[in-house]
């Protein structure tokens, strides 16, 4: 199933700085909020404050003669109640027996429901009414009175409009905002350069890969960035190593490649030229057998370097499926028996008793090992020797053995026949023209498949024997 595509992540110092700056808005607005809403509650007690002075103010010049509760209020002493001149001053002062004593006759009553105040040593209470079209904040003092002759509770009101709150709430809301405003613009403008700092080493990684040269693929140095980035670079490092050693690779093998395929060009160029320089028939004819056997020697061994090269540098990929080992080494039989008969080769197959000789793989790639390695024991052995394949099936898989009589590798050499190109002593003095390449395909479609793979000598002490142990087909699992 194809893996949905990433979505492109933007940029990593905007996200920083949105996820930093973002959430501090928020957070400084709440404080703005949190501020404001204290500002004015500290502004209503200091104007509740100033209110319950003017009301006791006005309680100190009431006092009872003639038992009639009596107010000396003279107009310049209203100057002294005003806290601010945007608002507005009102006063009541109301006798023992509900009747107006000075002050606005109409000034609104106090609420049944208003509780007395808790913040002040006095009866006071505090409310909001409505008076000549103006909200009106009014202070309402019960004041003691008497005299020799009578003894009561006078009401003072003092009430003022709201003009100066709102306008002392307007400065309290801009001074906030305005100093909030620059708490924030100061704060992002150092996240800005923080955000900036912290990542330019990341820069400094950007611009240390990209102004390398093609053919530079060392380490980049960890100690270039923070400690939180350094697996990454570790990773990249370690990615670096894996493409030096695929680009060291390649190379090898196109130079390897190149230099055994300039061997039978040369010998065909030779022959070709041979050819054009003999008259006589017969050796002409014999020029152009040489020039058929020179010619699928370079296909043996261009087919072999794509093989190769399709299973090194082709991704790895395993089309995994069951595939009966039985059969392909049958096949394979088939396909070989003529090369077996023209040198008098007894090619056998035993696949066991009709054990289920099943594993997981991909049938191409098993054709080409098990053709391989026939076809190697074919050409190293000599004539009227014999080639066997031997399929079984074991308790830990399906064990492929192929067997010659041929010269064999010696044990030294085991390690060293895997590696392309390579061809041991006695293989070269066996079939001087072979490749060096058909172990190496070997090795790579077995260890594709999970497949242990191992050398050694014949049942009888001679020759060489290839034994490959698939592991169960319920275990594999496909690359």
């Amino acid at each position: 199933m194809a893996l949905k595509a990433a979505r492109p992540r933007g940029s990593l110092r905007n996200q920083l700085l949105r996820w930093l700056i973002l959430p501090l808005v928020g957070l400084v607005a709440l404080n703005a909020v949190s501020l404001y809403g204290d500002a004015l509650e500290a502004a209503d007690i200091a104007y509740d404050r100033s209110l319950l002075a003017s009301t006791r103010a006005l309680a100190e010049r009431v006092s009872v003669r003639d038992g009639q509760v009596a107010a000396e209020v003279p107009y310049v002493a209203l100057d002294s109640f005003e806290t601010d001149t945007l608002g507005r001053i009102y006063y009541k002062v109301t006798g023992l027996r509900g009747e107006t004593v000075s002050g606005f006759d109409d000034l609104p009553p106090v609420p049944k429901d208003v509780p007395r105040s808790d913040l002040y040593p006095a009866l006071v209470r505090f409310y909001h009414a409505q008076y000549n079209g103006e909200t009106v904040r009014i202070a309402a003092l019960l004041q003691p009175v008497f005299d020799d002759s009578m003894r009561g509770i006078a009401l003072i009101q003092v009430g003022e409009t709201l003009d100066a709150r709102r306008a002392l709430s307007r400065r309290i809301l801009i001074n906030t905002l305005l100093r909030q405003a620059l708490l924030v613009l100061a704060v992002a403008t150092l996240v800005w350069f923080a955000v900036r700092l912290v990542l330019r080493p990341l820069m400094d990684l950007k611009n240390e890969v990209e102004t390398r040269s093609l053919s530079d693929l060392g380490d980049v140095d960890p100690d270039l960035v923070h400690r939180e980035v350094r697996p990454l670079v570790l990773a990249m490092n370690g990615a670096m190593t894996r493409m030096h050693d695929l680009v060291a690779s390649q190379r090898r093998f196109i130079a390897d490649a190149s230099h055994q395929l300039r061997t039978p060009l040369a010998v065909l160029k030779t022959q070709a030229e041979l050819a054009l320089r003999e008259n006589d028939p017969e050796a002409m004819r014999a020029i152009v057998r040489s020039v058929a056997g020179t010619t699928d020697a370079a296909i043996h061994l261009a087919n072999r370097l794509l093989t190769l090269a399709r299973i090194e540098h082709g991704g790895g990929k395993l089309q995994s499926s069951p595939v009966s080992l039985a059969a392909v080494a049958g096949q394979v039989g088939l396909e070989l028996a003529v090369a077996a008969v023209q040198k008098g080769i007894d090619l056998g197959l035993d696949a066991g008793d009709g054990a289920d000789t099943t594993v997981n793989g991909d049938a191409l790639l098993l054709h080409e090992l098990v053709s391989n390695l026939v076809d190697n024991a074919i050409r190293y052995t000599p004539a009227h020797g014999s080639v066997q394949l031997r399929i079984a099936r074991q308790d830990d898989g399906v064990l492929l053995e192929v067997l010659d009589s041929g010269p064999g590798i010696a044990p030294a050499e085991h390690d060293k026949v895997f590696t392309p190109f390579y061809r041991a002593q006695a293989t070269l003095e066996a079939n001087p023209g072979g490749t060096g390449l058909g172990l190496a395909i070997v090795r790579d479609i077995a260890a594709m498949h999970g497949a242990g793979l191992a050398l050694g000598t014949g049942d009888d002490g001679r020759g060489l024997k290839v034994s490959v142990l698939f592991p169960p087909a319920r275990t594999l699992k496909a690359n």
